[in-house]
């Protein structure tokens, strides 16, 4: 299917905003040396522990960081690990999640969650050498 001149697959991304959002991926796991990760879709309730258990199923879930998103349910949690906490703090995570939701309310899914990735990224610093 496609949308003006952009494919369009089966949910919310075109394949441009999924480009975008797997280079913003990239970009955050290669400065800061822990690992992002996106879930966009329903989240079991209740969502924070839902997204707990989310993010307990990722390969290193100690240095990983989830942005979990449900349009539907108009729901968006970031779990840290223990790592990745040292490295970036709960009001770091609020003020991505503020963006995030303001850009999602203009109705930009993927600009917010790469503008999160990019603002997360520069909050934990870059990773040691």
């Amino acid at each position: 299917m496609t949308a003006g001149n952009e494919e369009v697959l089966e949910g919310p991304f075109t394949t441009r905003q999924l480009l975008r959002i797997d280079e913003a991926l990239r970009a955050a796991d290669r400065s800061t040396g822990l690992t992002f990760s996106i879930y966009v879709g329903e989240i079991a309730e209740p969502v924070r522990k839902g997204a707990e258990e989310l993010h307990s199923q990722l390969a290193r879930p100690a240095s990983s960081v989830l942005i979990a998103v449900s349009p539907e349910q108009r729901q968006l949690e970031i779990v840290t690990g223990s790592v990745a906490r040292r490295r970036l703090a709960d009001r770091d995570c609020k003020l991505a999640a503020l963006s995030m939701a303001a850009s999602f309310g203009g109705g930009d899914l993927a600009g917010g969650i790469v503008s999160a990735l990019a603002q997360m990224a520069d909050h934990a610093g870059r990773a040691a050498v």
